[in-house]
């Protein structure tokens, strides 16, 4: 499927975003094990929720909805049920891999599968943590889904992740729900604690702390997890998109109105803001445990900059969009540190690297990121996402800034997080 996109002339409005995808995975999953009833407000419709959802009731966990609002009817830790079948994580990794720490500690076997791009992506990452605790658990080379888990009594853990990463974290923090004793996650940096957070809220005992070793957090298992009501706040890394494009767009200014800003997620503010980009933070306030706030977005002249260290896993999924908005910086952007990119749904330095320079982009592909040199006028192009729904929305924003058309493949994969971009966008070019 094709997505055409032609220049805009300006951009204007006042937009919200759909509810955040990494909340809304876990305010399902963390409601099905707890006890009593959870409320969700502003879950996504994103194709890659609905298959968490999906699984939840295929594990015996009844869902509804009443006004809008979702309604998680929680078995308790140890309530889940054998599924009939194989459960389908669609192309969510998220799903997969924290829905494993919850399955290592069932009493049945399961089997998870994917798509065929979620079945080439690492999952070795949670199989030998899960291992450790006392899982059955295997895949395809002991490293790709369809992954097996029989689960059982499990030990708690001391793990060093070799990479920071939330969903390896949040994977060993779930099945330590199920573990005698405390659990610890040591990251060198800090990843995104949506998991921490919720499981807090919900009554399970965690503590943190930053150490010589590097961030460390610990649960403790057995705790009696309560339901609760969860307002789930505008996805940050949807927004990022429209915050690239009301910057580069001239004669645009956007409002995106409550707006996720958990600081372990809020990097592409500050890189923004750091690039010269007239940014504003307004009506700020705390709902269900995370910072939100309305973001006030005016067209802005940009200028190089380097990201790197501990600030690439707080816009890991921002890089794509990132990367557009660094081709009309004054200067040079150099993209350091984000190895990971090559393990996503697509290789998205290789991919980002190759589309961007067909569109005329001066871009170096390095390692570990890409080294980009600005101004550079674009001009529309034939654009493969590679399956990448980032990708693709991604090279959407580039269309807007380039001369003639630019053809986008693979469009359908943007349903994975977001089906509503072309509707807000179109909304805002006509503001």
């Amino acid at each position: 499927m094709f997505c055409t996109i032609t220049q805009a002339r300006s951009l204007r409005g006042r937009i919200s975003m759909p509810g955040d995808k990494s909340i809304s995975h876990r305010a399902v999953m963390i409601g099905s094990i707890s006890d009593g009833l959870t409320e969700i407000d502003n879950f996504t419709t994103g194709s890659d929720c609905q298959a968490t959802l999906q699984a939840m009731v295929s594990l015996g966990v009844e869902i509804t909805r009443s006004q809008g609002r979702l309604l998680v009817h929680g078995r308790g830790l140890r309530g889940l049920r054998t599924p009939p079948g194989p459960l389908d994580a669609g192309n969510s990794a998220t799903m997969i891999r924290l829905l494993s720490g919850i399955l290592a500690g069932q009493s049945f076997e399961s089997i998870i599968y994917g798509d065929h791009y979620l079945n080439k992506r690492p999952m070795r990452r949670i199989i030998e943590p899960l291992r450790m605790m006392g899982a059955d658990i295997s895949g395809v080379d002991d490293e790709y889904p369809p992954l097996r888990i029989r689960g059982g009594d499990l030990r708690p853990i001391r793990y060093r992740t070799p990479v920071p990463s939330a969903q390896v974290k949040s994977a060993i923090l779930l099945a330590g729900l199920y573990a005698d004793g405390t659990t610890t996650v040591i990251e060198e940096v800090k990843s995104r604690d949506h998991t921490e957070r919720m499981l807090q809220a919900c009554g399970a005992w965690l503590q943190s702390c930053r150490s010589e070793a590097g961030f460390q957090i610990s649960i403790r298992g057995n705790p009696a997890l309560s339901g609760q009501r969860v307002v789930i706040p505008g996805d940050i890394s949807s927004a990022a998109f429209f915050l690239v494009a009301a910057l580069l767009v001239p004669d645009s200014e956007v409002v995106i109105e409550k707006v996720g800003l958990n600081p372990t997620r809020s990097g592409i503010i500050d890189v923004l803001r750091e690039m010269g980009g007239d940014i504003s933070v307004e009506n700020t306030d705390e709902i269900s445990g995370e910072p939100v706030a309305d973001l006030v977005v005016r067209s802005s002249a940009l200028k190089g900059t380097t990201i790197n260290g501990e600030m690439i896993p707080r816009l890991i999924d921002e890089i794509p969009i990132l990367a557009i908005a660094a081709t009309q910086a004054d200067g040079e952007v150099l993209i350091a540190g984000a190895r990971e990119l090559r393990k996503k749904e697509a290789d998205r330095i290789s991919v980002m690297v190759e589309n961007l320079n067909r569109m005329g982009g001066k871009v170096r592909e390095l390692p570990d990121g890409m080294v980009i040199d600005g101004v550079t006028p674009l001009s529309g192009a034939l654009i493969d996402s590679a399956g990448d729904h980032r990708i693709a929305m991604a090279f959407a924003v580039a269309g807007l800034l380039a001369r003639g058309e630019t053809r986008i493949s693979g469009w359908e994969w943007t349903r994975t997080s977001f089906p509503e971009f072309l509707k807000i966008l179109n909304s805002l070019r006509s503001g």
